[in-house]
């Protein structure tokens, strides 16, 4: 049986999210998806099973040079986050979100507020929100679940509509003969996932309310904070081990001076690869960035630096700073572990064609003159199965975006071929957060500290509900092609939706609580 460029090709990945989802334990469920891939690809031959798996697949993505890049910032940012807790920064941050942020709505709000400064790559922006906000919501009696689902919602929506990010960055170069960074920008007010999904964190932080899972887990962080309302890991970031040595010298500024570094530092390394110091324009070398290499230099230099402000300061002498690496690079071997299955995986679908497969699916719609007006929201609903069955939003668009735009002949004046590279980024993002298998989601959970299938279920409602209004937005705005129109009206359905469901939800808790 033939299973090369065609449908097969999504199912191992298929295989690991649903077991994934049933059984609730990432590792094996991903392992036997790659096995599936590497039966498929073989021929059920076993060395030949043996070889794909392992060879052309853990040991192909292992050393890859993006691959290897980004475990490296990831071991550094767990190295960084490490000595900002034994320094006392995250200490001292709890000690003044005490003083300062009041109310369990105000600390979702400064989460988000973070997030959304922290734009310029989703991978940095989940573990350095995660770090410094755990504190603050854990305070507050806000789940990990919750920090997880916000930490994910201001990560790749926030990343995919700002001009200065690696998101901006991989698009960019997604179409020939078109001024890529242009056709960002004018793809931003058409992006309705992501600018929905910030409108309804908002709604859930100001409403005040939950649902779906969510609601159960904040329920019950709710029923166990009554009895610990000021756990002593929220104060000390000592969630990481029993009793890690904290300094008690440390001050907010121990926290805040790294962070700020790590940002200059990453957007210099990002610059710096896209050739700004050979002469390259800001938004040029932006977009021609390397974002794995830019961000290993950055988050290196960043290191070094906290390193030295740490000594001179004297918050930690020399050896406490040498005995932190270590303890952050075990605090992201879950994660990494995670990560090098989903890669794998990855991998294991690529081989087998899928983006053949989705190209030949998507002219297949293309080339209907009578669903043109449609083209947005079709393309936005298989961009979403793709990157949830792929557990990748690069892989998707950079699969798409080329086709949409082609459909169109790479007209950038006209409105729909914008409309349809922004349902590609959009769908992306929105498979993202639905997908166990995906990097940013498998990163939310790593910040946020939470086990990675609750994030996935907890999260699973609210981005589907987020999906639902922006396809309906898509199929109104093929026919009314007004950017501005078209996102009112998908907000105005965002919050009517959202207190529909608020409205449904109390009326069923409602008799359980009389």
């Amino acid at each position: 049986m033939n299973v090369i460029n065609t449908a097969w090709s999504l199912f191992p990945a298929l295989i690991a999210i649903v077991l994934a989802l049933i059984t609730k334990e990432v590792y094996s469920s991903l392992f036997i998806g790659i096995l599936v891939g590497g039966v498929l690809y073989a021929g059920f031959s076993l060395p030949g099973v043996l070889e794909h798996v392992f060879v052309d697949g853990m040991v192909g993505q292992l050393s890859d040079g993006w691959n290897v890049g980004i475990l490296v910032f990831l071991v550094i940012l767990g190295a960084m986050v490490m000595l900002m807790n034994r320094a006392g920064g995250s200490a001292a941050f709890g000690r003044w979100s005490v003083a300062h942020v009041k109310t369990k709505v105000g600390a979702q709000i400064a989460t988000m507020i973070l997030g959304i400064l922290i734009f310029i790559d989703d991978y940095f922006n989940c573990l350095t929100v995660g770090s410094v906000m755990r504190p603050l919501t854990d305070k507050h009696g806000i789940s990990r679940q919750k920090l997880a689902y916000l930490i994910d919602a201001t990560a790749a929506p926030v990343c995919i509509i700002a001009p200065i990010s690696s998101w901006a960055a991989a698009v960019t170069g997604s179409v020939d003969g078109v001024n890529g960074l242009d056709l960002f920008i004018k793809a931003i007010p058409f992006n309705f996932y992501a600018l929905l999904t910030i409108v309804m964190m908002l709604v859930l932080s100001l409403g005040k309310f939950d649902y779906g899972p969510m609601k159960l887990a904040e329920m019950s962080k709710k029923l166990s904070h009554a009895d610990d309302p000021m756990p002593q890991s929220s104060m000390t970031g000592a969630e990481d081990q029993p009793h890690p040595p904290v300094s008690q010298k440390g001050k907010v500024i121990h926290l805040i001076l790294p962070i700020i570094i790590l940002i200059v530092c990453c957007v210099i390394g990002m610059i710096y690869t896209g050739g700004f110091f050979d002469g390259e324009t800001f938004s040029a070398a932006f977009a021609g960035s390397d974002a794995s290499v830019g961000l290993m230099y950055g988050s290196v230099v960043a290191l070094v630096i906290t390193i030295i402000f740490y000594l001179a300061s004297r918050v930690l002498n020399f050896k406490e700073c040498m005995n932190a690496l270590p303890e952050g690079f075990k605090s992201m071997v879950p994660a990494i572990l995670i990560l090098t299955f989903a890669w794998t995986l990855k991998s294991m679908t690529g081989a087998l064609g899928s983006d053949v497969f989705v190209e030949n699916f998507v002219k297949s719609f293309a080339n209907k003159e009578a669903i043109m007006n449609l083209l947005p929201a079709i393309v936005f609903v298989i961009a979403t199965i793709i990157a949830f069955a792929t557990g990748t939003s690069w892989g998707t668009f950079g699969i798409l975006i080329p086709i949409a735009a082609g459909v169109f002949k790479n007209d950038i004046s006209n409105p729909m071929m914008v409309m349809a590279v922004a349902a590609c980024m959009a769908g992306a993002v929105c498979g993202d957060h639905c997908s166990p298998i995906s990097d940013t989601t498998i990163m939310a959970s790593a910040g946020a500290q939470c086990e990675h299938i609750q994030h996935v279920n907890t999260q699973l409602p609210y981005a589907l509900t987020v999906a639902a209004v922006s396809f309906v937005n898509y199929i109104i705005a093929g026919f009314i092609k007004n950017a501005a129109i078209s996102l009112l009206i998908g907000i105005v359905l965002m919050v009517l939706v959202l207190f529909v469901i608020k409205s449904v939800s109390a009326k069923k808790t409602a008799p359980a609580t009389q």
